[in-house]
């Protein structure tokens, strides 16, 4: 026999049946993995869609609680329904981009659904800023700064984005 032949009772495999081997389980192994993704999509998809339901109906709850008792007319109060309205439509964001994912879009679509949730995610932490929060005024200017700074990058590439995109 030739180092090219191989006989059908456990003798000696090629180094062509090798690859052929190797590269099956492999391609198994990719399939795999692909779909234990698309699950984990699922998953998340799943997950981001439940907390949304659970966090509008709890947002209404606290609502009417609010009114009823008159806290409604106070500012934080009212500041308080927009930060969990702004985190309702941050998660939905993400909702949205594992949406995308699991539906291969393009990838210029996927990133601008990110650009989204990080913009109104900013705008979220600027809402709520409060400089008594932080140790010093120094602390706070340096977090406002921050927060300006991450706000102007993120429209500044939504801006770029939807230019290039024309």
């Amino acid at each position: 026999m030739t180092d090219d032949e191989s006989d059908s009772h456990g003798g000696d495999i090629t180094a062509t049946e090798v690859k052929s081997r190797v590269s099956h389980i492999s391609g198994r192994t990719i399939l795999w993995t692909e779909q234990f993704v698309h699950i984990t999509e699922v998953a998340a998809a799943i997950v981001f869609a439940t907390l949304f339901a659970i966090g509008v109906f709890d947002l209404a709850r606290q609502i009417i609680q609010a009114t009823l008792t008159g806290r409604i007319a106070k500012p934080l109060v009212v500041i308080g329904f927009l930060d969990i309205g702004l985190l309702l439509l941050v998660i939905i964001e993400v909702y949205q981009t594992v949406i995308a994912y699991m539906k291969g879009s393009e990838t210029r679509e996927i990133v601008r659904l990110v650009i989204y949730a990080g913009v109104i995610a900013m705008v979220r932490k600027s809402i709520i800023f409060r400089t008594g929060a932080y140790a010093t005024t120094q602390n706070a200017l340096f977090a406002a700064a921050a927060y300006t700074v991450i706000i102007l990058g993120l429209v500044g590439l939504l801006h770029a984005e939807r230019v290039t995109e024309q």
